[in-house]
């Protein structure tokens, strides 16, 4: 069966990683490097079984292949899941028994911060090899990607108004924000900063209170956020949330945020399209916390790593010139946008094999 599923989704390796004297169960899967060594988060969830972990990791790293391609880099996708309660299963052992599953690697699996995961986390990681993103500044490292990845939301959402009303005016529309986590509150600021109208929901009732008192938003029950009258709808928890029994609730005329996996199917994709909302593909969106720390490479410069965000505003206008030009929904024209690339590039080079990432300007301690 994990031969098949490795066949559907079209993965190169998955590596199953297990120390049981320090309670590590975790899972890295590499899905495709043709553009580069493959980069992607580290996800610490508590799963009820081993396939549900194993589901997600494969599914979650064959979107980061995307992901990168979209948003133009020279990196392939990968991501990892740790089996555990972010809550109460962390600990320094675990986390440098991890780094040690990451460094046998050799370079061809790159690892950042995801969710249940934090930048104190990536210390312990970062003890035991190089090849992680997402450090601390003092490390040359660019620290927290989430302000990035709400910075390049807000870039995709312009691009997404300016197509569908005709102008980027943050501030004249409303939102419907789904969930404020690290990213979903640094987005629900910048939407604030311009003046726009916010209606937020999330599990955790005191980040909402946080929203109401500090930006002046709206609250709205968990399941009520679907039924909201504003322009945007703007998922910033996990995946799936617009499905067959949210999509008819919707008002919005537009589908916006920084959740990965925001369509539970295809089919989802094609109805929001002949319903005509625009739906901005998240993984174009919320590439902003990833070209972030993939300068890290090279070494990092904040300067560049904001430039590299004002990107994302023309993948997502070529996105939808490809899917005005064939004619199909924009989930679809953000795939072909990936697959076109890899396709190109791997006419030029094998799949990474030779050589290791650089990390320049890297300090690691002993």
């Amino acid at each position: 069966m994990i031969f098949e599923q490795l066949a559907t989704y079209g993965h190169e390796q998955v590596v199953f990683c297990h120390n049981p004297d320090v309670g590590l169960k975790a899972i890295i899967a590499i899905h495709n490097t043709v553009l580069g060594p493959a980069l992607g988060g580290t996800r610490m969830w508590p799963y009820q079984n081993e396939q549900e972990a194993l589901d997600d990791v494969l599914r979650l790293s064959r979107g980061m292949t995307y992901k990168n391609a979209v948003a133009g880099l020279n990196l392939g996708g990968g991501k990892a899941v740790i089996i555990g309660d972010p809550a109460k299963d962390k600990s320094e052992a675990l986390f440098r028994a991890f780094g040690q599953f990451v460094d046998s690697q050799g370079g061809r699996y790159i690892t950042a911060e995801d969710v249940g995961i934090d930048v104190s986390d990536m210390e312990f990681v970062y003890r035991e090899t190089q090849f992680v993103t997402g450090v601390h500044q003092v490390h040359g490292g660019s620290g927290d990607p989430s302000p990035f990845t709400a910075y390049g939301t807000l870039q995709g959402l312009m691009a997404t108004l300016n197509r569908k009303f005709g102008d980027e005016e943050v501030g004249k529309y409303s939102y419907a924000v789904q969930g404020l986590g690290h990213v979903g509150m640094e987005f629900a600021k910048l939407l604030r900063e311009r003046g726009a109208k916010i209606f937020v929901t999330d599990i955790n009732q005191q980040r909402v209170d946080q929203a109401v008192s500090e930006l002046g938003a709206e609250a709205v029950g968990l399941d009520e956020i679907y039924d909201v009258d504003v322009d945007v709808y703007s998922p910033c928890a996990l995946g799936g949330t617009v499905n067959e029994k949210t999509l008819p609730r919707l008002k919005a005329k537009v589908i916006c945020g920084a959740a990965n996996n925001q369509l539970a199917t295809n089919a989802i994709g094609d109805e929001v399209m002949r319903r005509g909302i625009l739906y901005a593909p998240d993984y174009a969106v919320n590439a902003g916390g990833v070209m972030n720390i993939s300068l890290e490479i090279d070494g990092y410069n904040r300067e560049r790593a904001m430039r590299m965000m004002r990107t994302i505003y023309h993948n997502l206008g070529r996105i939808f010139e490809i899917a005005d030009r064939d004619g199909i929904p924009t989930y679809q024209a953000a795939d072909r946008l990936a697959e076109e690339r890899i396709a190109t590039i791997g006419k030029l080079k094998l799949p990474m094999g030779r050589g290791t990432p650089r990390f320049q300007g890297r300090v690691r301690g002993s």
